[in-house]
């Protein structure tokens, strides 16, 4: 079996300053894969030109002559990711000439190790652009629905953190954490959610907990370039209500995450409640930079990184008193919605104590596998 520590042997013969960014942007893009060592040493070039393009990558160097994190932070917020991402949304909806597709889409493919033999169109002509690319649809046979757990992952990609909810806050990575509330929102009405009366003095994670001897349960899946970017649902569940939280559109790559504290309350994003047979359950598409565009298939309303919304604001729509007494049902691993590029997804829900995840911080996860089960 391969092993990804090959990576570092001496045997390369690349030099120190060229490993690092290198085994950098591959451990953040979640794309570790095992290559022939001239395919390696060949791919090192474009790799560590693109990883010093990338934010963090282009700020961190800066640390040596003493610029504070602070001063890295306030620069990177101040960067207009918004009006970025609209004009990469619009480049990618561009349609490309028939002999331009191939040698475009392959350099994608060859840079972040896409899978093409699991695309329900392998034809590379096919797709008339970028944004179609991205999105592309999955054979059927390639994500098996797993039956016997009752959660399931919404998507392809990389558990950055899991666990139960403690203090009314959440890990975006280990050691960086965010509050519950300020993700989520203010409390949602009593009609949406069916939540019973809660004390006043309760704290918001008490407030989410409809059942008495259940948890709160949180995880994060993060999703790199190269991923599947359509997300699913993760169990059988009724949503009641959609937030959206128009916001910066920061990468969200783990790395960034350690950086950046509350990074995900400061992102735009699209919190989609609910309920399932436990209690309380919501499902959080998470924006990032070129990823204005997240959609939800029943929601034909919903217009994210709009010019017309103003960041600091929600808008807030009942899946209930607008459209029928049951909100959206959806059955386990059907199709909800899908990112432009890629982003994360956030699991928040409630749950028995006895509830168990069948995961590892750090581990690649595809959609239809087992994330938790009573």
């Amino acid at each position: 079996m391969c092993q990804s520590n090959a990576l570092q042997g001496p045997d390369l013969h690349t030099g120190k300053w060229l490993q690092f960014p290198q085994l950098a942007l591959r451990r953040r893009l979640g794309q570790l894969s095992c290559m022939s060592r001239p395919a390696l040493k060949l791919r090192s070039w474009p790799l560590t030109i693109l990883y010093y393009l990338l934010p963090f990558g282009a700020l961190k160097p800066l640390t040596r002559v003493g610029w504070r994190p602070v001063s890295r932070v306030a620069l990177y917020k101040s960067v207009p990711t918004r009006l970025l991402s609209r004009a990469w949304g619009r480049l990618n909806q561009v349609e490309l000439p028939t002999w331009l597709r191939k040698p475009v889409y392959s350099l994608y493919i060859w840079t972040f190790g896409v899978n093409m033999k699991e695309a329900a169109v392998e034809d590379l002509h096919h797709y008339r652009n970028l944004s179609e690319f991205f999105r592309r649809k999955l054979k059927p046979q390639a994500r098996p629905v797993c039956c016997v757990h009752s959660v399931i992952s919404p998507s392809d990609g990389k558990i950055l953190n899991f666990g139960q909810v403690k203090n009314c806050e959440v890990e975006q990575v280990k050691g960086v954490t965010y509050s519950l509330e300020s993700f989520l929102g203010p409390r949602i009405s009593t009609e949406d959610l069916r939540f019973s009366e809660v004390p006043p003095g309760n704290s918001f994670q008490q407030q989410l907990v409809t059942k008495e001897g259940n948890e709160l349960y949180h995880c994060v899946i993060y999703l790199a370039p190269g991923d599947y970017h359509c997300f699913h649902s993760p169990t059988d569940w009724r949503v009641s209500h959609r937030r959206h939280f128009p916001g910066s559109l920061m990468s969200v790559n783990p790395g960034v995450a350690r950086w950046i504290k509350e990074l995900f309350c400061h992102n735009e994003r699209v919190v989609l409640t609910g309920d399932w047979k436990h209690g309380f359950f919501s499902l959080t598409a998470v924006g990032a930079t070129n990823v204005g565009s997240i959609r939800i298939y029943f929601d034909q309303d919903l217009h994210t990184n709009s010019p017309r919304y103003s960041k600091g604001s929600y808008n807030d729509f009942s899946f209930i008193s607008n459209n029928n007494k049951e909100g959206i049902p959806m059955r386990k691993g059907e199709h909800l919605g899908e990112f432009n590029l890629g982003s994360t997804i956030v699991l928040i829900f409630e749950a028995p104590k006895d509830f168990k995840f069948h995961l590892k911080a750090g581990q690649k996860i595809r959609f239809g596998e087992a994330l938790g089960s009573l």
